[in-house]
């Protein structure tokens, strides 16, 4: 009895080794040999050889075991399927073969009550949530559970797919999570009481990247936790003074994602590219006031680049420059005038006006030249006069960004074409247009003291 004990453990080491080093031929000669072979499971972790597979990244055999294994969503000791070991290892290749061979996405494990989107998200493997996220608005849970339900999925802790991946520091996750409709304020509590938020969480990891996204989106400084610390205090306690000296609430506020922008109806992925990059230049433009008395303060424009905008300020004057603070390109176009706008005042429009939470619709917003509603927004393009001016100087303009031919560096769109400094923070959306009227002002007082 003991040598066939032996052999029973020989046989299923061989397998396992197989399927862990992709060896298909024997992996398939051991099936055809004997059938029950997919019933085989480890000794202690109680993982079929689909988990395995999943594990190790092994698409060839996992493609072989799921032709002839019914059950996609098998479950080992933990109660944990191949599809969230093949997420928690960022097997990207088998999350998609396994999504597409019916593996459910909603399953839940027995440890911390988490989902395969707990683990890219705890991981960070950014290509497996992409995916995840994919299958989950095409598939029929989008119907029956809801898509931002899903989203928004709570461990036993309370936790969300964005609180973890903001506190371990996946800056890219928690971009893509907030694009997917992950609320930003998501409390750990329940029944009414507070509890941890996202940026709770990444004031405890110290991902400032983090921070500073979810503050770009609406997360609020003062929300206490179940402790009735806010998320300044839980920097302080970490030790992370950077990100603590951007918590803190006598600091500015953060210029935050426009409401207005996330309900209309067709914005261009272009577009939207270019307004979170000016949002994101105008609250680092905060981050280094804030930051300047601390080691931690963010790198400066080298005197190279500045030189650089001094030198093309003169010959970019040709270019469409904003009419609004006449120190931007204008890269944003409304769809239904024509009118053009820099990324920069766009984002002010949108900020102007705060939406009032009493009303159920959002407040649309208004062009500046023609006051008609804005729906629809797309990256301006160069009409032929520019093009040929541009060609003229030694700076070529190309989907909005100004590049210099002879030296070679790209100058971002957001950038000032200009040598004063921009005044574009956080309620300076009303200063923006007083500094265009000021500016109109001053030029009329000079043209009637040379009449005069």
């Amino acid at each position: 009895m003991g040598q066939k004990l032996s052999c029973r453990e020989n046989h299923e080491t061989a397998l396992f080794s197989a399927v862990q080093t992709g060896d298909l031929v024997m992996v398939q000669a051991m099936v055809e040999a004997e059938p029950n072979t997919l019933k085989r499971t480890t000794r202690y972790g109680k993982s079929s050889i689909l988990h395995v597979a999943a594990i190790y990244g092994q698409i060839e055999v996992l493609s072989f075991l799921l032709d002839r294994c019914p059950n996609s969503d098998i479950l080992n000791r933990h109660r944990q399927t191949p599809l969230m070991l093949a997420a928690m290892h960022g097997k990207t290749d088998c999350v998609k073969m396994l999504i597409q061979r019916g593996a459910y996405v909603l399953m839940f494990d027995s440890l911390q009550g988490r989902t395969c989107l707990h683990y890219v998200a705890y991981y960070g493997h950014f290509d497996c949530l992409q995916a995840l996220l994919s299958a989950a608005r095409s598939s029929p849970l989008a119907d029956s559970w809801g898509f931002v339900r899903f989203v928004n999925i709570r461990d036993e802790n309370g936790a969300t797919p964005l609180h973890l991946a903001a506190r371990q520091g996946w800056s890219n996750c928690v971009h893509a999570l907030l694009d997917n409709g992950a609320l930003v304020c998501a409390s750990t509590g329940g029944n009414g009481y507070p509890g941890s938020t996202p940026l709770h969480f990444a004031a405890s990891g110290g991902s400032i990247e983090c921070i500073r996204k979810l503050l770009a989106w609406g997360a609020d400084r003062l929300q206490p936790d179940s402790y009735g610390r806010i998320p300044y205090l839980i920097a302080l306690k970490h030790k992370h003074e950077a990100c603590a000296a951007l918590l803190d609430p006598a600091s500015a506020e953060p210029l935050v994602w426009p409401l207005p922008l996330r309900f209309i109806s067709d914005l261009n992925p272009e577009a939207k590219e270019l307004l979170e990059k000016a949002l994101m230049e105008a609250n680092r433009e905060r981050e280094n006031v804030i930051l300047q008395d601390t080691i931690h303060a963010l790198p400066s424009a080298s005197d190279s680049e500045v030189e650089a905008d001094h030198d093309t300020a003169s010959e970019a004057s040709d270019v469409d420059v904003c009419c609004i603070c006449f120190d931007q390109l204008c890269t944003i176009e409304i769809r239904q005038c024509g009118h053009r706008m820099c990324a920069h005042c766009t984002l002010a429009l949108c900020c102007h006006k705060k939406p009032n939470p009493l009303t159920s619709s959002p407040v649309v917003p208004i062009c500046p030249f023609c006051r008609r509603g804005i729906t629809q927004l797309a990256v301006a393009k160069i009409n032929n006069n520019e093009a040929e001016a541009a060609e003229a100087s030694p700076l070529r303009l190309s989907c909005g960004n100004i590049t210099n031919n002879d030296t070679g560096p790209e100058f971002s769109p957001s950038k000032p074409i200009k040598s004063r400094k921009s005044n574009f923070s956080e309620g300076s959306s009303s200063l923006k247009g007083l500094s265009a009227i000021s500016s109109f002002g001053k030029m009329g007082s000079r043209c009637r003291k040379s009449a005069s």
